[in-house]
Parts: structure tokens; C-alpha cells; sequence
């Protein structure tokens, strides 16, 4: 198994990820847990050490059926990750008590990484409100040796990264002067030690990944890299794509092509896949028995391939509709949407428009035309709006979601 070293630790390059478990008969909240023991064996003799789960997988179970099973293996052979639901809707946020009954779940004293989940447009104000003191909560937790790294994840757009890790800064230089022994327990010059991102080939531009690497990469903050196969959407590519990347490698299956492509990306320190049987979690690991990064011929095709999954419309982002729009929409930005729901709907896409201010969404378009006018592409914009507002209609807005979630996590603890 490939290693990186990641804030000190020797940790396997390929990273288990516990949100798309094993269940018996559909029922998400039903972990196989024999089926589990034999991967989580399989991937720690393979070299994997490296556990991602977090409190509402599985419907709050993932975390016990992981703990569970790594129970089994004594503490110091793995590295355990999971995360506080701050980005959850909630009318408080109190991190004490999931903290500790994470803990207990996963039946350990201590989480080696431990994130903020999901900083996001909305979630963001969540965890940077002061009168939750959610951050300072967790530095001192990691003070006491409760997390020996803290840091976040993020579906959120490049400006929102940048926002948070100005935060995770300031809050540093403020520790600095209030606790330098606890400032110097972390990494860095920010409180936020290492940034989990949705990474993967499609994503390096579809929802700008490149930007947010080069945003960590200077902030000096690790990358784990998530959903790398965009939840199998790139394992299952046409004959015509895997016909253009047979001829530079042949045999080469595409889950291959997708972890290789990351391998080549070097603040990117572990690469998380959610497996669901033995068979992927052998496949993986195959993947990362040894080093073989892309060249840079196939590296390009793989951005050719990814060019033609995209499909949607082609905006240029120049802004010239935002300009002319009397409701100040922010037309680029959901046109992006527009094409990524084109490609796979997804809980990212719910959140991100959630957060839109009411007044500037799609369905707020008042159909004045003036951006058609002037867009250099020849973007029908009012229609493409108008379609982008229907489907958002039709999806589970993530407000609701998150309120189910609640209602299962405040069931499971009674």
C-alpha cells in the first residue's frame, strides 16, 4: 500500500470510507455487519488504515457499526476520522454531547482526525458564530488529547473555502496569544490543520476543484480527497470514452484511470472511497499496491473524457448577464448548478441552492431577456433558469433532510 506522510503519521494513500456501507435489504440503517468485518480485515491487510465515517451516515449508525468492527484491532493499528454535524439545520448547536457520544459509538478515548462537516454557504455562519463556540470547543478537545488533528470538509464554493480558512487563520493568531503551548499543539498557522474536499477529474473544473486545491495548497492545508469516483458515476463510462483511454492503457479499468489521476496531485494525502463489498474494497486497493502515476498524455485525454461528461451549457463565466440582471441573480453560478445536476443530482446541489438568498434564485428569474441579449455564448438564460427552478423544486429541499435526520438521531439515542 502507498503511504504519505500526513501530519506526521505514515498513513495508506487509499482511505475507507463508511458512508455507503453494506446493508441488509435497502435499509440504509441496517449495516451488515459480517459482511463490514470482512472488509475492514481485507483493507487493514492490505495497508489500510485510514477510517472516515461521520454522525449521520448510515442514519446515525455508521460510526457504531465502525467502531464496531475496529474494536476488534488494537487502537494504535488505524487512524479514526469523523465528523460534528454543524452543517445541519438546528436552532442551537451544542458539540458537546455528540462529541462524547461519538466517542462511545466508536468505542475509542480519542479520534486521530476529527472535521467540522461540510462548511458550506449556509453552514459556515454556523460554525464561525461565536455564540456556539463550536471551534473553540474542539481546539480543546484537542488540547486535552480527545483529537490529535482538527480540521473540516467542504462542498462549498472556492470564495466560501477562502472565507473559512481566513477564519481558521485568525483564530489561530488568537489561540497564539491567549494558549501558545495549545497553538503550538497544531500544524500550521490556522486551527484547521487539514481540508477534505470532493475531488475527482470531472470535479477539477465542473465544480472547481483546481481553484480550491491551489486556495489549500497555499494556506499549507493537506487535502483528503472525496467522492474521487463521483459516488461510481466515472466507473461507468460509455464505450466511446473507455475506448479513447484503452489506447494509453490498455486493461486499465476506469476506477484505475480515477485513482492514479489523484495520485498525481501532491498535497493530496489520502483518497477516500466509500465501498460497499469485499470485490471493491480488493479492487482499490490494487490500485494503490504501487506507484504509477498518469503521464501527462493521459492525464489530458482523462480532461478530454471529462469535457464530454459534461454536456449542459457552455458558460463562460464573464458576467456580462449579471450585469444586466435587475434581480442581481447570480447567473454563472447557477448555470455551474444547472450543469452539475445534468451530470448527477446530489444533497451538494441542495445545499449550495439553499443557501442562495431569497429574491436571487432560479425561480425568481422575471424573465426580462436582458441577459439573452447580451450572452457572448448564445445562452437561451431565461429558459435554462426556468428548467434549473423546476428541478430544484422536485428535489428533497436539504432543510427537510436535515430535520429527518435530527428526528433519527434523537431516536436512536433514546
Amino acid at each position: 500500500m502507498l503511504t504519505n506522510e500526513f501530519l506526521g503519521d505514515a498513513v495508506g494513500r487509499l482511505g475507507f470510507g463508511a458512508m455507503r456501507l453494506p446493508v441488509v435489504d435497502g435499509d440504509q440503517a441496517n449495516i451488515d455487519q459480517e459482511q463490514l468485518d470482512a472488509m475492514v480485515d481485507a483493507a487493514l491487510a492490505a495497508g489500510v488504515n485510514y477510517f472516515d465515517t461521520a454522525y449521520p451516515y448510515h442514519a446515525n449508525r455508521s460510526e457504531i457499526a465502525l467502531g464496531a468492527s475496529l474494536s476488534r484491532y488494537p487502537r494504535e493499528s488505524f487512524y479514526l476520522a469523523t465528523k460534528y454535524p454543524g452543517h445541519q439545520i438546528s436552532d442551537s448547536y451544542d458539540p458537546a454531547p455528540i462529541f462524547e457520544e461519538q466517542l462511545r459509538k466508536c468505542r475509542v478515548d480519542h479520534f486521530d482526525f476529527y472535521l467540522l462537516h461540510n462548511v458550506y454557504e449556509r453552514s459556515i455562519g454556523v460554525y464561525t458564530d461565536e455564540q456556539w463556540r463550536i471551534v473553540d470547543y474542539f481546539v480543546e478537545q484537542k488540547r486535552l488529547g480527545r483529537i490529535r488533528h482538527l480540521g473540516f470538509s467542504s462542498h462549498g464554493r472556492p470564495d466560501n473555502l477562502a472565507a473559512f480558512l481566513d477564519y481558521g487563520a485568525r483564530k489561530f493568531v488568537e489561540l497564539q496569544e491567549r494558549d501558545p503551548q495549545t497553538a503550538a499543539l497544531f500544524a500550521g498557522k490556522s486551527v484547521m490543520e487539514f481540508c477534505q474536499i470532493q475531488l475527482n477529474y470531472l470535479d477539477w473544473t465542473l465544480q472547481r476543484a483546481a481553484e480550491k486545491c491551489a486556495l489549500l495548497e497555499d494556506a499549507g492545508i493537506p487535502v483528503v480527497a472525496m467522492e474521487p469516483l463521483r459516488g461510481g458515476k466515472l466507473v461507468d463510462l460509455q464505450d466511446r470514452q473507455r475506448d479513447v483511454l484503452a489506447v494509453l492503457r490498455p486493461g486499465a479499468a476506469p476506477v484505475e484511470w480515477s485513482f492514479r489521476w489523484l495520485q498525481g496531485i501532491p498535497n493530496v494525502k489520502v483518497i477516500l472511497s466509500g465501498m460497499s463489498n469485499l470485490e471493491q474494497v480488493e479492487q482499490n486497493c490494487a490500485a494503490f499496491a504501487e506507484a504509477d502515476p498518469l503521464a501527462d498524455a493521459e492525464a489530458a485525454a482523462l480532461m478530454d473524457v471529462a469535457e464530454t461528461l459534461k454536456g449542459g451549457v457552455p458558460c463562460t463565466a464573464c458576467r456580462y448577464c449579471v450585469d444586466s440582471c435587475p434581480q442581481r441573480i447570480d447567473i454563472p453560478m447557477l448555470l455551474a448548478t444547472y450543469n452539475d445536476m445534468r451530470f448527477q443530482s446530489s444533497f451538494t446541489v441542495s445545499m449550495q441552492m439553499d443557501a442562495v438568498p431569497v429574491g436571487q434564485r432560479a425561480c425568481d428569474c422575471i424573465d426580462c431577456r436582458a441577459c439573452k441579449r447580451l450572452c457572448p455564448q448564445g445562452i437561451n438564460i431565461p429558459e435554462v433558469l426556468s428548467e434549473l427552478a423546476g428541478a430544484l423544486e422536485a428535489m428533497p429541499k436539504w432543510e427537510d433532510l436535515c430535520r429527518e435526520r435530527e428526528e433519527a438521531a434523537r431516536a436512536s439515542r433514546l
